[in-house]
């Protein structure tokens, strides 16, 4: 009776905790939060007391903009947790303006997703820090599982399922059948690395030193994963190293494809170890029906091509490949009470 009556008065949630946005998806309601996972945190220095200034948008805004007392911070690093009180006080915060402010709220049930690749230690602190943030109880999911149920691949079914996931801080690939992820691998390379190398690209060959948020926008605009016909190009502005003075000056898409080239191979290099691993019958499934692209880095410019030409499978991309893994949580939520092998356990 009493289960049955914190059930209505809670709102499960299901959380993509990314390394770049965090995303809550509310049973019933669907999407109810997308913000970037960043932290502004002020540091009192006569009493050296922290508090938290902003999250999310606001708190991106401010990042490399901060004077000395202010810290914009991203707590999450390679899509496990870097900073264990700052990403439970960011989930606090989420998770209170997704949750109405009624006389008698319950705590919510949260299934969290989590990358393959994260030990045994890393999942803990992701479930501990939902349980300080307020949760009643939490599930975790492998990201390629949820990707994989977002995208409406037959998860359930006798059958081969293929799914990239190419998040902020690493690559999920995974190959799915029976309800049950028969393979998986995490590598630790995403839309950062992406950025990274755009940022060391440029100070290289421009001897110009350009911010985060720049080598995103560039990215965005003119960044490609396979040579194209047509060359574009964008103006952008950085400090000139030499000088020390803001300058402007010209990149064309055919240089970012070569700034990502080494990224885009260890991305490559992980769908064919993947392809090497899974087992005959399921590698038939998957040379029939291809491989599904989900997460904010299948949306750079015919990177399923270049995935198609490397490994001569038909690749395709989800449909709103960004939202994949949350949607494919929220609809896990349901299976929280069923005995089933899409969550994963954590001692």
């Amino acid at each position: 009776m009493l289960r049955s009556l914190t059930g209505y008065f809670s709102n499960d949630l299901a959380i993509d905790l990314g390394t770049a946005n965090t995303l809550i998806y509310m049973h019933n309601k669907g999407i109810v939060l997308d913000e970037p996972s960043v932290v502004a945190i002020h540091n009192d220095a006569p009493s050296n007391k922290k508090s938290i200034l902003a999250v999310g948008l606001e708190a991106k805004k401010m990042l490399g903009r901060t004077p000395g007392s202010i810290q914009a911070i991203r707590p999450m690093k390679d899509g496990v947790i870097a900073d264990f009180t700052v990403t439970e006080q960011m989930l606090k915060q989420f998770i209170k303006k997704v949750t109405p402010n009624r006389f008698f709220t319950a705590s919510p049930r949260i299934v969290i997703c989590v990358p393959c690749g994260s030990t045994q230690v890393e999942r803990r602190a992701i479930k501990d820090s939902a349980l300080a943030a307020g949760a009643r109880r939490v599930e975790l999911i492998e990201e390629t599982m949820a990707a994989a149920i977002g995208a409406g691949l037959p998860v359930e079914e006798p059958t081969g399922s293929m799914v990239v996931d190419i998040g902020g801080g690493t690559t999920e690939v995974g190959v799915i059948s029976l309800g049950g992820v028969v393979y998986s691998n995490s590598v630790r390379v995403g839309g950062d690395k992406f950025d990274e190398a755009i940022i060391n690209y440029i100070r290289r060959n421009y001897g110009m030193l350009i911010g985060e948020a720049t080598a995103e926008e560039i990215k965005k605009t003119i960044g490609s994963a396979f040579p194209g016909a047509e060359v574009k190009e964008m103006e952008v502005k950085g400090r000139n190293l030499a000088e020390g003075i803001p300058r402007a000056f010209t990149v064309s898409s055919n240089e970012i494809l070569e700034a990502l080239t080494e990224p885009l191979n260890q991305i490559v290099s992980a769908v064919k170890i993947a392809l090497e691993q899974t087992p005959p019958e399921l590698g038939a499934d998957i040379a029939d029906k291809g491989m599904v692209l989900t997460g904010g880095g299948a949306l750079l410019k015919d990177i399923d091509r270049l995935l198609a030409e490397e490994t001569g499978l038909p690749v395709f991309i989800a449909e709103e490949p960004l939202t994949c893994v949350v949607r494919g949580s929220g609809k896990s939520l349901e299976k929280m009470d069923k005995v089933g092998t899409i969550f994963t356990s954590v001692p």
